[in-house]
């Protein structure tokens, strides 16, 4: 039998809305932010439904294909005036054979300022 999922509390003073779903896309975890920012959509109480249920197939096939190839993915977007860099990617477990393997996806949400600088280095 697998392990226990792991505690995400940590994420409880993240800015940032952090959503964690496992392999079938179940919601383990919502940090508050991400709690408010789906507020209309439910919020906590998505927790324990499956997130791939609310995306189109093309996202879902890309989400579970990140998780077979063990691969981040990060964009930009722009809804209601507000532009926002997304990151997911995969976390990890340990299986009953001591392995690590993909556990499932977390999504950050980062708001970016308007006119938020840009620095090139090196």
């Amino acid at each position: 039998m697998d392990q226990p999922q792991p505690d995400f509390s940590q994420f409880l003073d993240i800015a940032c809305p952090l959503t964690v779903c496992d392999r079938e896309g179940i919601i383990l975890y919502m940090n508050p932010a991400s709690c408010r920012q789906f507020d209309k959509d439910g919020g906590a109480s998505l927790i324990g439904k499956n997130l791939f249920d609310c995306h189109n197939p093309n996202s879902v096939a890309m989400m579970k294909q990140m998780m077979e190839e063990d691969r981040a993915n990060t964009y930009s977007v722009e809804k209601a005036g507000k532009k926002k860099l997304i990151r997911q990617e995969p976390w990890y477990r340990t299986d009953q054979e001591g392995k690590r393997v993909v556990g499932g996806l977390l999504e950050m949400s980062i708001e970016m300022p308007e006119g938020m600088r840009h620095i090139l280095r090196g």
